[in-house]
């Protein structure tokens, strides 16, 4: 029977799970998505691959753990972020900086890379959902606000926040550009609303 490192098996597998999914993490943010492989990451955390498939059955597994792991915390920033100002346009704004600074910061930076990676369908589903909880505050706030549409107007601000995590991971120096611009393009969008 191998050892285990916590008083019971329950708090060694959840801290071993911890382990596997920040060396993935390094793996990625060190050599890029391609590096990352069950193989790999067996060989870098010194377990077994039989082992490690108790914990993932393949990548897109694995990939779907990581991004699912960071979910909740990633959350959290955005439902705090919506919480302070009272108005739409401060909502909105909130919303885009907080969602492009967690994109762009080095913990999440991997699982951003990773959810836009091609993974199989079961995996994709895991992440859609997950991301599903990060727009909820913007369609409460919109709809608040009376806004039609409010879900498809969250996709779309949501749409212009990648786009500009990508450019702000293209050119960090010109972050406070891009955000200023997002925010200026969702929020006359949302004025010119029917």
């Amino acid at each position: 029977m191998p050892k285990i490192s916590e008083a019971t098996v329950a708090e060694h597998r959840a801290r071993q799970l911890r382990t596997l999914l920040d060396a993935a993490r390094a793996l990625v943010a060190e050599e890029g998505i391609e590096a990352l492989s069950l193989a790999e990451l067996a060989r870098r955390v010194g377990l077994s691959r039989p082992s490690l498939y108790e914990y993932f059955r393949s990548k897109d597994d694995l990939v779907a753990a990581i991004v699912e792991a960071e979910l909740p915390r990633w959350a959290s920033l955005v439902e705090e972020a919506l919480q302070g100002p009272g108005d739409l346009e401060g909502k909105v704004g909130a919303y885009i900086r907080v969602q492009l600074g967690v994109m762009t910061d080095g913990r999440h930076a991997a699982a951003v890379a990773l959810a836009e990676h091609a993974l199989a369908e079961p995996a994709l589903e895991r992440i859609r959902t997950g991301h599903a909880q990060l727009l909820r505050p913007l369609v409460a706030a919109l709809e608040e606000a009376g806004v039609a549409g409010a879900e498809l107007r969250a996709e779309l601000i949501q749409g212009m926040v990648d786009a500009a995590a990508r450019l702000a991971q293209r050119a960090p120096g010109d972050a406070e550009a891009i955000v200023a611009a997002t925010l200026a393009q969702a929020t006359r969008g949302l004025r010119q609303a029917p």
